[in-house]
């Protein structure tokens, strides 16, 4: 009983502390929103468009889904996560409607770096940040609030490696939460991938005895290229998915069925599996592009 009793305290603190509420898009009118947007647009676009150097390739691919894809349809971009300021810079490039609340991304980051206290909190939540608990699993709470965005055919950015990597190194092993939404959401989502570099220059982790820099820095070159949509035969995928034998001996970690279809928890890891191997595999073709391109 105590071990419940404290488990629902700590639950209830994260969520007070997690502001659900302040990113709604009627909170106060959506005015502290859109303040929020646009002092952190404009940002964005002079560290990206006058401070650095900024090169986009294949921007216009970003530029149609943002502005005008199907009605309904959801949109996720993936990218590689090369610094703590990837976003909002990385939306900072000449053309793009960085400052726009509506047309604003949502994306994931995590909780213990960004919603350490309710001023933070607050904040994030006004620039459309969903807050994820590392070790938290797939299935967390947060991740139903990703979830929603897709549902709501809203714009949702991922970095699906996980955590922060500056050597210039392929791309790392994915984690399942990204083809896990791509999965749940009820009308598959647009997935466009993105790769960048440059950032880990404009805040390196190690830089003043080990710390960050105090703001970002200026007269670096960033690079960034965006891929084309990956496609995803679900029906195929899930057809498949649910042919794959069970291991008795892989570890259970009670994840829901997935229905429609009544995936198990092997269907699952397999299929998750698959999607991240796929968007691992574009992502790194689209590193060494990029690599190219900036060599030429």
């Amino acid at each position: 009983m105590e071990a419940s009793a404290d488990a629902g305290a700590a639950a209830a603190a994260a969520a007070a502390r997690t502001l659900r509420w302040a990113g709604r898009a009627g909170h106060l009118g959506g005015f502290p929103r859109a303040v929020v947007f646009a002092a952190v647009g404009a940002f964005a676009k002079a560290y990206a468009s006058l401070l650095n150097n900024t090169t986009v390739h294949n921007a216009d691919a970003l530029l149609r889904l943002v502005l005008a894809r199907p009605t309904g349809t959801p949109l996720l971009t993936v990218s590689n996560h090369m610094s703590t300021v990837d976003d909002p810079l990385m939306w900072g490039f000449k053309g793009f409607p960085t400052s726009n609340a509506k047309l604003g991304r949502w994306v994931l980051t995590a909780e213990d770096i960004c919603f350490r206290n309710v001023v933070m909190s607050y904040v994030f939540r006004l620039g459309k940040c969903v807050p994820i608990t590392r070790g938290g699993g797939i299935y967390q709470e947060h991740m139903d609030e990703a979830l929603d965005v897709l549902v709501n055919g809203g714009w949702l950015h991922s970095f699906p490696e996980g955590k922060i990597a500056q050597d210039d190194q392929p791309i790392r092993r994915l984690k399942w939460g990204t083809a896990s939404l791509i999965v749940r959401a009820p009308i598959t989502p647009i997935v466009l991938p993105i790769v960048h570099s440059g950032f880990e220059k404009v805040m390196p982790e190690n830089l003043f005895f080990g710390r960050r820099p105090p703001v970002p820095l200026c007269g670096k070159k960033i690079d960034i290229i965006v891929g084309e949509p990956i496609e995803f035969d679900m029906a195929s995928l899930k057809q498949e998915a649910a042919m794959v034998p069970h291991d008795p001996s892989s570890v259970r970690k009670g994840w829901p069925t997935i229905t429609p279809g009544g995936l198990d928890e092997a269907a699952q890891r397999w299929l998750y599996q698959k999607m991240s191997d796929k968007i691992q595999s574009v992502m790194e073709r689209l590193r060494k592009k990029l690599l190219n391109l900036k060599q030429h």
